[in-house]
């Protein structure tokens, strides 16, 4: 079995799988001084209590303190070394960006899997701490994108900045107009981010140096833990894919 590891900045998402199927996956919230047995690992057990029989580790991380954590903890629990994909790894895209080892990790992990399963041109928005819109060209070229503050971190924003606006839970409200303080909240930070990656994946597709005559082929794939809140209410998004960066993962370390 494998075990694919995506490190985010907000959360740590384990996925396993057997062959090309995910066998199990679940999430815990990253702290960048995780102990060994913090890591929940120790989940990874058949009923009988014996550990589950990985034979990889692969690793995606935008957060350098847990990857010495993670090594030691694969190697202690299932004698493997845990393999870390980083800018060296064959993405199977050009990667326009200047320099190439500025763009996260977790974007090429992405853009490589959405490449993979759904072809090319291709869009993906990744809903997460951040909010990214990547763009890959027909000639396979990774062109880069959009970062921009995301859903969470959005109403967080708002709750330390502004004294006297409540904390509250993020959740599409029934109307545009809110009519208390908290509806107006959820609308501006739903809705705003709804009309906010519509508009930009609309400016994308006007771009004829990024897709060109191609641009009616493209598809646009969401994913990150709002995607299954933000991406139904846009209707350029082709596919809601939550598990792309692990199966990316999967991929890479199989290749």
């Amino acid at each position: 079995m494998l075990l694919a590891i995506d490190i985010g900045n907000s959360m740590i998402k384990f996925g396993v799988f057997d062959g090309a199927r995910l066998f199990d996956k679940f999430s815990i919230a990253t702290k960048r001084d995780y102990r060994p047995k913090e890591l929940q690992f120790d989940r990874l057990r058949y009923a009988d209590g014996r550990f589950l029989e990985i034979h990889t580790v692969a690793v995606s991380s935008v957060v350098p303190e847990l990857r010495e954590i993670v090594r030691r903890t694969s190697q202690r629990q299932f004698k493997v070394t845990p393999v870390f994909v980083d800018h060296d790894t064959d993405f199977g895209l050009v990667n326009k960006c200047e320099p190439p080892q500025s763009v996260g990790i977790d974007r090429l992990v992405n853009a490589s899997a959405a490449v993979r399963k759904y072809g090319k041109p291709v869009i993906v928005c990744s809903f997460g701490t951040a909010t990214v819109i990547d763009a890959v060209n027909k000639r396979g070229e990774f062109l880069g994108g959009i970062i921009a503050p995301g859903v969470r971190t959005m109403a967080d924003s708002l709750r330390q900045n502004a004294a006297q606006l409540p904390s509250i839970e993020i959740v599409k409200p029934k109307r545009l107009i809110g009519t208390s303080t908290v509806a107006a909240i959820q609308s501006g930070i739903v809705n705003g981010h709804v009309a906010m990656t519509e508009g930009l994946i609309k400016r994308f597709l006007a771009e004829k140096q990024t897709f060109g005559s191609a641009k009616s082929s493209v598809k646009v794939i969401a994913t990150g833990g709002f995607a299954s809140l933000i991406a139904p209410h846009i209707r350029s998004i082709t596919k809601t894919d939550e598990n792309l960066t692990l199966n990316g993962l999967r991929q890479l370390a199989d290749a």
